[in-house]
């Protein structure tokens, strides 16, 4: 389904059409978004909650000061969880609020809360829609950011025949797929992410590994499922968690992750952003107890050479943490792997490297570099499939 793992939150006003919403509540549910509905008291006039509460499997949001629910600050929890927060039918009332800061009910306040998209629907009357006083708030919150969704012209409730309807739910649907969904480039292409760190066992209570969280990763396998792509995500030891709606196989040595990424047929992408051993010592039968001991060490298997020696027309994006003569490095790497290009970060950098949530990379092709500043590590998945997007 298009939208799953999807949220978002609907703000309902007061206005006759009201009705329309419930469609749009459903055409979200059966694209798999989750729905959250916030509606004002005159809302709850038109339409009860509890309609919505069963079209979209949540209990619906009406009182600031609701005692029967469990604690939580609501305007702040639900602001936190909407990917994108749609008001419809925006009233004169409520876009008169956001446009001049006004937070004095649970729509208003959440809105003015939430970090997420905001898109509003206008519908009234068509003197309303044409005052000086609603056009006036509506460009200031254009100017903000704001996504407004415009009606049509016909029949209003009130007689009169002009502009003031509210958007059909499918053209809301369609804007808020729009989006949640902006690029779909990645549609029927199969990628397969590494993330995470391997082990190398010592014995049966002790192993080597690093620092690695997994949290380049993870934002990885969400932008390539985000641009509809088939996600297979190999992971060892990770800190960030695991990506919703994709495949995940889980492993802890650096030969069960080459094993399973070996196991995957028709992929499209490789991206080994993991940060496997590189190298392995003879297990011990039982735990070491001498006061001292040497370990003697081996070279793991190499699972992106191994990829670009056996890859055709896929594309191979590997990664290289390094510490010192970093560029040399990398260009080492992108032959030797045979990678299509790869995403170089220096992990001495301030607000680079393993178990941060910001990353500095360069990209290193054969013939060019690509630097980029300080930036989160969604962002650089962002970037990393905007380059993948060019070479598929």
């Amino acid at each position: 389904m298009k939208l799953e793992g999807k949220n978002v939150v609907l703000g309902i006003a007061g206005g006759i059409a009201v009705y329309k919403i419930c469609t749009l509540v459903r055409l979200l549910k059966k694209n798999g978004a989750n729905v959250d509905v916030i509606m004002t008291k005159n809302a709850s006039e038109f339409v009860s909650p509890l309609t919505f509460e069963t079209l979209s499997g949540n209990a619906v949001t009406t009182d600031m000061f609701d005692r029967q629910r469990k604690w939580e600050v609501e305007h702040i929890s639900l602001a936190k969880k909407a990917d994108v927060f749609v008001i419809a039918p925006a009233t004169a009332n409520i876009v008169g609020k956001i446009a001049n800061g006004i937070a004095d009910d649970m729509l208003s306040t959440t809105a003015m809360a939430c970090k997420a998209p905001l898109m509003i629907a206008p519908a009234m009357n068509t003197a309303m829609l044409e005052s000086q006083s609603f056009t006036q708030n509506l460009e200031t919150l254009k100017k903000r950011g704001v996504l407004v969704v415009d009606g049509d012209n016909g029949f209003l409730a009130c007689g009169d025949n002009g502009n003031g309807r509210l958007a059909e739910p499918e053209t809301l649907y369609q804007a808020i797929e729009k989006v949640l969904m902006p690029n779909q480039d990645l549609v029927g292409k199969k990628v397969l992410i590494t993330s995470g760190a391997t082990i190398a066992k010592i014995d049966p209570v002790r192993f080597l590994t690093n620092y690695s969280s997994g949290k380049m990763g993870l934002a990885l396998a969400k932008e390539a499922k985000n641009r509809g792509a088939e996600v297979v995500f190999v992971t060892g030891r990770n800190t960030a968690g695991l990506p919703e709606h994709v495949e995940v196989v889980q492993v802890e040595t650096t030969e069960q992750m080459f094993e399973a990424v070996k196991l995957q047929k028709d992929v499209d992408v490789y991206v080994m952003a993991a940060a496997p051993c590189d190298y392995k010592v003879e297990v011990a039968q039982n735990k070491i107890k001498d006061k001292s001991f040497t370990l003697t060490f081996e070279k793991t298997v190499d699972i992106a050479q191994y990829v670009g020696q056996h890859k055709t027309n896929q594309l191979l994006v590997a990664f290289s943490a390094e510490t010192n003569d970093c560029l040399q490095n990398a260009r080492a790497k992108l032959l030797s792997k045979n990678a299509d290009f790869v995403v170089l970060n220096d992990v001495t950098k301030f607000g680079a490297g393993f178990n941060t949530d910001t990353n500095v990379v360069t990209f290193v092709y054969k013939d060019k570099i690509k630097e980029f500043g300080l930036e989160t590590k969604q962002k650089v998945a962002q970037n990393i499939f905007d380059e993948v997007s060019k070479l598929l």
